[in-house]
């Protein structure tokens, strides 16, 4: 009897009884979800991501799920992952650190501890791990290990390293497909929120699309992208700060306590002033400041006359390009509404 047989009572199959006739038997080779036990519980209602809270307690990541942060360089992408850590031992949590891109472990530590992690906790091999992968078969281990392990978050830097690690292309949607089912799929699997930090293309138009390669890298995140935007450059003593907004949240949870109105709304603000470090929650009013126009640049559009009915008109008639005619024409049409 093979595994699909093995789903169904003696009686047949599917295949060759009646719909009435076929008496399932559960058994743990198919793995069917049961339904009863989860309508039997309390009200369902749709995830709500929980790692990396923002100052209004709601979080940016979804536990079980891959989630992403892009960005260019330093714009604050790893100490986004950084204060999540944190966070997350604060509570109680478990940490696992994979680092591709080889920032160090001094380096890694020492912001840490800036960030307020306990020397203790990180000293405890239960609650936190780092580790540069540097071979198939070590991250082989790795997986393996956490299986048993269960961490709570995971921070993968960066999705850009860990795919030559297998000899792929990020361009190539079938070798990407098969790294994410040899190390990000078995990760989620543990319940850990996975954190994959990747980058941005060149192009302006790839820029707008997101992370650089495949598009199956956007269809396989089951959780959040988040987009990194600085806004003052972080300095060791200064500090910084970075906008953060919502390329994608399958689930609805984060959007749902954002701004709207904007292709990719603010989830907030990242902000480091001295020793207070916070994910500030935007304001029901606010904008990503990317898809605001500059008021001369709304103001120009004021003055055609006809009035453009169209981006491309807009683009057309000013000598524009086409990022700065479609921010501008839509931020014309909101203040003219």
């Amino acid at each position: 009897m093979n595994d699909t047989q093995s789903c169904n009572s003696p009686m047949g199959t599917v295949a060759t009884l009646h719909t009435e006739s076929v008496n399932p038997v559960a058994t743990e080779l198919c793995g069917y979800v049961n339904v009863a036990a989860i309508l039997d519980g309390s009200a369902i209602e749709p995830p709500v991501p929980s790692v990396c809270l923002r100052s209004d307690g709601i979080g940016l990541f979804y536990e079980g799920q891959f989630n992403v942060v892009f960005g260019d360089p330093e714009s604050g992408k790893t100490l986004l992952c950084d204060f999540a850590t944190v966070e997350v031992l604060a509570a109680g949590g478990r940490v696992l650190r994979l680092d591709l891109d080889h920032n160090g472990p001094q380096s890694t530590l020492s912001r840490l501890i800036d960030f307020g992690a306990d020397e203790t906790t990180l000293r405890d091999v239960d609650r936190f791990l780092y580790v540069e992968p540097a071979e198939r078969v070590q991250m082989l281990h790795i997986i393996e290990h956490m299986e048993d392990w269960q961490p709570t978050l995971v921070i993968l830097d960066s999705i850009g390293e860990l795919l030559p690690l297998y000899g792929s292309n990020s361009n190539s949607a079938d070798e990407f497909t098969d790294v994410h089912t040899r190390v990000i799929k078995p990760l989620t699997r543990t319940g850990a929120a996975v954190v994959g930090i990747d980058h941005l293309a060149k192009g302006a138009d790839s820029r707008a699309y997101g992370p650089t390669g495949t598009a199956a890298k956007r269809r396989a995140i089951g959780g959040t992208s988040i987009r990194v935007k600085v806004d003052q450059a972080f300095t060791p003593d200064a500090g910084g700060s970075a906008y953060l907004s919502i390329h994608k949240d399958r689930h609805g949870g984060l959007r749902r306590h954002s701004p709207s109105g904007d292709r990719e709304p603010l989830a907030g603000k990242f902000c480091i002033l001295g020793d207070t470090i916070t994910v500030q929650a935007p304001l029901s009013t606010d904008r990503n400041p990317e898809e605001k126009a500059p008021e001369a640049d709304i103001a120009e559009i004021a003055k055609l006359d006809p009035a453009p009915t169209s981006a491309r008109e807009t683009r057309e008639r000013l000598r524009w390009s086409d990022k700065r005619a479609r921010t501008a024409f839509k931020s014309w049409q909101k203040e003219s509404a």
